[in-house]
């Protein structure tokens, strides 16, 4: 649709007084952007966005104000602005599910990343669409953000434009991003433009140059904080300085019948989006022979390439390590600047850009999956957070899981990682033991709808043992070593490579002992008292390579690590922290006598 600048400020002031208005009900919030980024975000909608084809992302979660007004001026049904920050209405940030909202962004950077994994999805679907993302000075700073950006250099995502709110403030005074922010990004492989962000007419010339661009292109838009408010291009504009009454004569300033009426003969000429999902099959695979001792990580790259061999549609890749964390197999076809119809990438040494990267391909739609070792977990947390949050169904593949990692130390030796990860709302966390349960935790993440997995996996060898016939992975925890007798005295806990040493343990410790292998706490967390009461027999020992706390909601004693760890060959690091079958045993004989 073509607008004149005329249209647009008419446009962008009805935008700025609906954001206002919802600034006022809400008594709190941010202001300083709703003035002095409206011009730029009605331009994109109102002049470029497809809707149903191209994205809009607002990496800058605090313009949410901004945000939901454009939204329910363009047509979506956002719900009441008057419930704006109040509960049950619509948050201060935005948030997947609010119509018009793909991703959730809050923490500055997050959204620059969703929006590169958006335009990555694009290009290996092979469609025209762009993906348009309105950022912050404070987005820029992230380092999220760089990494991503640098991402997107790499792979050539020309169907990506990024727009930068520079205002030059953040909270604290003068926004302290690159001296050179330009010239960064056309070092990690942007085009550039510079306009002054009221400009209508610069702002459209850059974007349509921008869709002739074979590079990314970032546009800096240069606007003022607070304008024409009386923290006019002073920081206290970032957020809700401004009485009462100053609002409200605010609103009434920007507010237009013109620039209404423009919107709704907008709304009237766009054009009905079907939601048409595709249904998604996964392949039967079963997983092949294997010895009798293995590595979990290797039964996963098994069981990976099986399902690739067999035609599922899985995209993912690693942070630098597939062939460290058994993830880039032999089926594995490498996406590239050059061609992106295969299925894996390599995201480079940028945990924290893959996490959000691969946020923005699953809500794309896509079924994605993304690796490293289990202690850089932590770099892509605050992504696996919104991930759980926004209830998309991202695989994160995390492998050399404990202390038995060795000799490089206690920086790479995961410790407090696998509770932590297990704290985080709607987020499944599976440790498999054998080849049966590395396949039911990979088909079971596949198969997820709204919720996060990660799968972790052992870097050493451990011996195979068997999951009975019958047993019910799907409640998260089984036994997998019974008893000779009926009467148990002792259950020990165990997941993972510490499954085969508690079997060990109960054999030593006579036949009133069983071990039950709990591949998901939080599935067994959701079992009803009664199968509960029937696993956590006796008296309860939990074996885990980890801190040891959290077990205690289940378990009178735990055998765990909390301390750090230390060089050394892993099965002697894991000697030292006393994961031997006849020192538990004793233990445990104390204990029960």
């Amino acid at each position: 649709m073509t607008y004149n600048s005329k249209d647009l400020k008419d446009m962008s002031d009805a935008v700025r007084a609906l954001a206002l208005y919802a600034l006022r009900s809400a008594n709190s919030g941010h202001l300083g952007i709703v003035l002095g980024g409206a011009d730029v975000i009605t331009t994109v909608f109102a002049r470029f966005l497809r809707r149903g084809r191209d994205r809009f992302v607002m990496s800058a979660g605090h313009g949410s104000a901004l945000l939901y007004a454009v939204l329910k001026l363009a047509g979506y049904n956002v719900g009441d602005l008057r419930r704006f920050r109040k509960v049950g209405g619509l948050p201060g940030h935005p948030e997947r599910g609010i119509d018009g909202v793909d991703v959730t962004t809050g923490p500055l950077g997050q959204g620059i990343g969703n929006a590169v994994g958006m335009a990555l999805a694009e290009k290996i679907n092979n469609t025209d669409a762009r993906v348009y993302c309105l950022c912050s000075d404070g987005d820029l700073m992230e380092g999220v953000a760089q990494e991503s950006v640098a991402f997107a250099g790499r792979y050539k995502l020309n169907n990506m434009i990024l727009l930068w709110d520079d205002n030059g403030l953040s909270i604290d005074g003068v926004a302290q991003t690159d001296v050179d922010i330009p010239m960064r990004m056309r070092a990690a492989g942007w085009a550039t433009e510079s306009v002054d962000g009221d400009d209508f007419a610069q702002i459209i010339r850059a974007i349509d140059s921008a869709k002739k661009s074979k590079i990314p292109v970032f546009i800096q838009c240069k606007t003022v904080l607070g304008r024409g408010s009386k923290y006019e291009n002073n920081s206290k504009a970032h957020g809700l300085a401004l009485t009462d009454a100053e609002l409200n004569s605010l609103v009434h300033l920007y507010s237009n019948v013109r620039g209404n009426d423009l919107w709704r003969a907008y709304v009237q000429k766009q054009m009905p989006v079907s939601a048409v999902k595709e249904k998604y099959s996964l392949p039967h695979v079963t997983m092949l022979p294997v010895g009798d001792a293995m590595s979990t990580r290797e039964l996963s790259g098994i069981y990976l390439n099986e399902l690739l061999k067999a035609g599922a549609k899985i995209i993912g890749g690693s942070a630098d390590l597939g062939g460290s964390t058994n993830v880039r197999v032999a089926n594995s076809r490498d996406i590239t600047a050059d061609n992106y119809s295969g299925n894996y990438i390599n995201f480079g040494v940028r945990e924290h850009a893959m996490g959000a990267i691969l946020n923005g391909m699953s809500a794309s739609g896509m079924h994605v999956y993304g690796s490293t070792f289990l202690v850089f977990s932590d770099y892509l947390r605050p992504s696996i957070r919104l991930a759980a949050l926004s209830g998309l169904p991202v695989i994160y593949v995390f492998t050399h899981d404990s202390v038995a990692v060795g000799e490089d130390g206690p920086t790479h030796q995961p410790i407090e990682q696998l509770p932590s990860l297990r704290l985080i709302p709607n987020l499944n966390v599976f440790r498999p033991c054998n080849g049966i349960e590395v396949m039911y935790a990979w088909r079971r993440a596949l198969l997820e709808k709204s919720m996060p997995t990660c799968i972790v996996l052992s870097r050493q060898q451990i011996r195979m043992v068997s999951t009975p016939l019958g047993a019910e992975l799907s409640r998260g925890a089984y036994v997998i070593y019974a008893p000779e007798s009926q009467r148990v005295r002792a259950t020990i806990l165990a997941t993972g490579s510490e499954v085969p040493l508690a079997i060990d343990v109960a054999k030593k410790l006579g036949n009133a002992v069983q071990v039950v292998s709990v591949l998901s706490m939080a599935d067994f967390r959701n079992q009803d008292d009664e199968y509960k009461k029937k696993i956590l027999s006796g008296f309860v020992i939990a074996i885990e390579a980890a801190a040891s706390a959290p077990w205690f909601e289940f378990a009178d004693a735990v055998v765990g690590i909390d301390s750090f760890g230390v060089s050394g060959a892993g099965d002697a690091v894991y000697a030292k922290f006393g994961f031997d079958a006849d020192v538990i045993a004793a233990d445990i004989k104390s204990k029960i006598k």
